[in-house]
């Protein structure tokens, strides 16, 4: 057998090690995590009955939890500006973080937050990207892969300049999104999306000032992943 000798130091083999470990927790209910201290990464499991997530839902069924819906993660308070950051296991970044997540599920039409568990772990803060993009490589989930918008929060002042998101046109109600512009995306375009994705087609193609608009929340995403 030839190949490089392993190298447990490995930036995959790093991230493979975080991951296992996350995997390794429990799923806990979603409206449950509101007492975690720490900052870290979070994989969110779907269970209900939302038909275009059928799939989804009966991989996670009878406590299987192996396809989640959603990857995320939370840093410590300051750790976008550089330096050494806070003790990441100190602060409340993950509960708030996850707590904002629940909080955009529990005002949708058409989910249920009883639906929802996650998993989550509390990693020092150097780790949490790397973590964070393993998880997203290793199960693609479809709320970071193909329907965005899930993690995004009030745009203020950009309302009237700023579609919809995707997740918010399939799961109405975040009290927000009724103040943003109509987005040019059907309901029905979307579900489309959603099983094509799920079952390995090519996507189609979203309008450029849609890709322009994703491209922009994503990066407000990130920044909103910082402890508020």
């Amino acid at each position: 057998m030839t190949g490089s000798p392993y190298n447990p130091l490995d930036k995959a083999n790093l991230a493979k090690s975080i991951e296992f470990e996350l995997l390794g927790r429990a799923p806990v209910p979603l409206p449950a995590v509101n007492n975690v201290k720490g900052a870290g990464i979070y994989v969110i499991y779907y269970v209900g009955r939302f038909p275009a997530y059928t799939p989804i839902a009966a991989r996670n069924a009878d406590g299987a939890y192996a396809q989640p819906i959603y990857v995320g993660k939370a840093i410590p308070k300051g750790g976008r500006k550089g330096g050494l950051s806070a003790d990441a296991s100190k602060g409340r970044a993950l509960a708030d973080r996850i707590a904002q997540h629940a909080a955009s599920i529990e005002q949708a039409t058409n989910l249920d937050s009883q639906d929802f568990s996650v998993r989550y772990l509390v990693v020092d803060d150097i780790w949490i990207p790397l973590g964070e993009n393993m998880l997203i490589e290793t199960f693609k989930p479809l709320w970071n892969r193909a329907i965005d918008g899930f993690g995004n929060r009030d745009p203020g002042n950009r309302r009237a300049t700023q579609y919809r998101s995707s997740w918010d046109v399939l799961h109405p109600g975040r009290a927000f999104s009724t103040k943003l512009a109509e987005s040019p995306l059907t309901r029905e375009f979307l579900e489309r999306q959603v099983s094509d994705y799920l079952a390995g087609r090519p996507l189609e193609k979203l309008p450029k000032a849609l890709e322009d608009q994703q491209a922009a929340e994503q990066a407000e995403a990130e920044q909103s992943a910082d402890e508020v």
